[in-house]
C-alpha cells in the first residue's frame, strides 16, 4: 500500500446500487445496528497510474477495488449508508486541480480527503494490500489513528479478519499515514492480506476470497456501530 482514491464519479453509482440483493434493511434493523443517517466511506486503495504493491501482474489497485465493491454490496444491503470512492481503475489525481502540488501522490491523498470531509463521512474504511519480502510474511493487519473510537472500528474488523484467518494479530497504530493524521471521521486502514505470501494470495485473487474478506469487514463494522 502507499495511496488511499476519490472521486465525485463513485458518488452517482453509490447512489444507485441498494445491494447485492436488491433490498435493504427496514428502519426497525437499521436503528438496531446503530447506523441510520451515518455515511461509510469505503476508499479503494490506489487505482489508474498508480498500481499499488504487485506480484508479477497482480496489481494491488485490482484487489482492492473487487474487495471494496463487494464490501460496498454487502453494506448496502443490510441498510448502511455506505459511499465507494472509486467505481473503475483510475487515479482520484486525476480529478484534483484544486491542489497547487507537484506531487501526483500527495494530489490522490488530498483528493481522497476532501471526499470524506465533503460528505461528509462517519467512518472512513480504507481497502489495501500489504507486501513483506519474506512469502512467510501472512495476514491481515488493521492500521487505527491513536484515537479510541478509530481503535474500536480497527479492532472490531481486526477480530473478524483473524477469525477469517485463523490467526491472533493486533490491530496496530499507523502514525505516518496521511489519511490517518487528515480525515476528520473515525478512519482506519485495512491491510487484508499479503500478495507476498502464497496462502494470502489465493485467498485475495479468489472472488471466494474476496467476498470472505468483504463479508468479515462488513462483520466487523456493524459490530463496531453496534457498540458506539
Amino acid at each position: 500500500m502507499s495511496g488511499t482514491g476519490a472521486g465525485a464519479q463513485a458518488l452517482p453509482a453509490a447512489s444507485r446500487t441498494s445491494g447485492a440483493s436488491g433490498t435493504e434493511a427496514s428502519p426497525e434493523r437499521q436503528q438496531m445496528l446503530g447506523h441510520d443517517q451515518r455515511i461509510i466511506l469505503i476508499d479503494a486503495g490506489h487505482g489508474g497510474i498508480d498500481g499499488g504493491t504487485s506480484h508479477g501482474s497482480i496489481l494491488e489497485k485490482d484487489i482492492t477495488l473487487e474487495i471494496s465493491r463487494r464490501l460496498f454490496l454487502l453494506l448496502r444491503s443490510d441498510g448502511f449508508d455506505a459511499i465507494l470512492n472509486r467505481t473503475g481503475d483510475y487515479a482520484p489525481s486525476d480529478e484534483n486541480r484544486w491542489l497547487r502540488s507537484s506531487s501526483r501522490h500527495m494530489k490522490d491523498l488530498a483528493q481522497r480527503k476532501e471526499l470524506a470531509e465533503t460528505l461528509p463521512a462517519n467512518l472512513v474504511v480504507s481497502i489495501h494490500i500489504n507486501w513483506a519480502p519474506s512469502p512467510a510474511k501472512q495476514g491481515p493487519l488493521v492500521l487505527y489513528r491513536q484515537e479510541g473510537r478509530s481503535f474500536l472500528l480497527a479492532k472490531s474488523i481486526q477480530d473478524q479478519l483473524n477469525q477469517l484467518y485463523s490467526v491472533k494479530t493486533a490491530p496496530t497504530a499507523g502514525k505516518p499515514f496521511y489519511l490517518l493524521n487528515k480525515i476528520t471521521a473515525t478512519t482506519v486502514i485495512v491491510e487484508a492480506g499479503f500478495i507476498s505470501s502464497p496462502s494470502d494470495r489465493s485467498r485475495l485473487c479468489s472472488p471466494k476470497g474476496q467476498e470472505e474478506i468483504a463479508e468479515a469487514i462488513a462483520g466487523g463494522i456493524a459490530a463496531y456501530l453496534m457498540e458506539v
